[in-house]
């Protein structure tokens, strides 16, 4: 990545405020912790702070409060958990501008952390708003952005204090660009890119940016179940993504034009009714029921995947194969997981529901790399700039 990262800075005795993304899931209930990856995967950066004296002012959205306070996405959970990590405080502001904001800044010490309020309880956040971002910025003698989470997002806690600030990039946020760009640039072939999720239109310039590096595509979810319509395939009362049918046409023929493989689904899992404990039954792809939908990939072609999948070199995997977020029917995602933990390849987790699935299975150690940011990396995928990378300063 050709911009200044924290190791390019003097941070020693400097305010320095730093955009993390510790939007985690909480408990509805107990607001306990659900899953503590994107702060463990903040650690390196906040660690080389401390160790460098820095006075350390972290900021993060927590959900969607919508622009007003919500006492249930407050971050004092998330510094608990943070101060936990670290094994030293983590002070909480209970708000992220404002006169006890600078009052504590003013009293942090060298090695000393203050954790923000929700940025989001603020509509200024998510609007750019130039005062917010000023006041954020006046916080502070140099900004680090460690969220990649949010790096393709213009908001005034990620483009707007950079204005204001001498800004760097985090190493998680490098770590993220590194990974994804080398692979699209020297992937180790074979390449191979696999590709689920609903809609084509979110991942055509993926797609087309890709086909420039890749030796073969596989196609499950709803993204497939429009492929095989395209081909002339019943799919029943599936999810569709009819306007782009003529698209999912010409992505076959350009696919066969570049000498590229394109492996979709030869059986599926199908049901009555899209419900947990719905009766499932298998089908191939020629035998689909009128009434049925289509809500998994089938033991054959989770075969037929795998084996391929076992020939690459590199493989980058984004989207499930199939609606994984009832446990009934991520058999197909679960199936690719595990595959892809036990071959000996280059492998690339794009982030959002095929991260979740890595993770809740303990598998994020077996993969080469699992993206915190599924926006994110599938921006860098189409081959687009981050908007929260761009405004970074450059290494020359």
């Amino acid at each position: 990545m050709e911009k200044k990262t924290v190791r390019d800075i003097d941070v020693t005795g400097k305010r320095v405020l730093v955009r993390v993304d510790f939007n985690i899931p909480l408990d509805g209930e107990t607001r306990a912790i659900l899953s503590d990856s994107r702060i463990r995967a903040s650690l390196p950066t906040i660690q080389y702070l401390i160790d460098h004296r820095a006075r350390i002012i972290l900021c993060s959205h927590l959900g969607r409060p919508g622009g007003r306070v919500d006492e249930q996405l407050r971050m004092r959970p998330v510094a608990e958990r943070l101060s936990q990590l670290l094994g030293v405080p983590v002070q909480v502001a209970s708000d992220c501008v404002g006169k006890e904001v600078r009052n504590k800044v003013r009293l942090l010490g060298e090695g000393e952390i203050l954790l923000l309020e929700n940025l989001r309880f603020y509509p200024e956040e998510e609007a750019n708003d130039h005062h917010f971002a000023q006041e954020l910025a006046s916080l502070a003698d140099i900004y680090v952005d460690n969220a990649f989470g949010t790096a393709h997002r213009a908001h005034a806690s990620t483009v707007g204090v950079t204005k204001y600030l001498p800004a760097v990039a985090g190493f998680l946020i490098q770590k993220e660009v590194d990974c994804i760009q080398e692979l699209l640039s020297e992937p180790a072939h074979p390449f191979a890119c696999l590709l689920g999720g609903a809609k084509i239109n979110d991942k055509i310039r993926l797609i087309r940016n890709i086909m420039q590096v890749v030796d073969v595509l596989l196609i499950g979810g709803a993204m497939a179940t429009t492929f095989l319509k395209a081909q002339g395939f019943s799919v029943g009362q599936s999810l569709v993504d009819n306007g782009s049918l003529g698209l999912a046409r010409e992505l076959l023929q350009e696919t066969k034009d570049n000498g590229i493989r394109l492996l979709l689904p030869v059986d599926e899992v199908v049901v009555d009714k899209v419900e947990k404990n719905a009766p499932s039954k298998v089908i191939t792809i020629s035998c689909m029921p009128f009434e049925g939908y289509i809500v998994d990939i089938g033991p054959q072609t989770c075969q037929l995947f795998c084996n391929e999948l076992k020939k690459s070199r590199s493989v980058m995997w984004n989207g499930p194969m199939g609606i994984s977020e009832i446990a009934d029917f991520a058999k197909g995602t679960r199936c690719i997981a595990t595959c892809l933990s036990n071959i000996d390849a280059i492998t690339v987790i794009g982030g959002g529901s095929s991260a979740e699935a890595v993770e809740e299975m303990g598998l994020t150690e077996r993969m080469t790399h699992v993206s915190t940011g599924g926006g994110a990396s599938l921006e860098l995928l189409k081959g687009c700039s981050l908007p929260a990378v761009q405004v970074l300063q450059d290494k020359d």
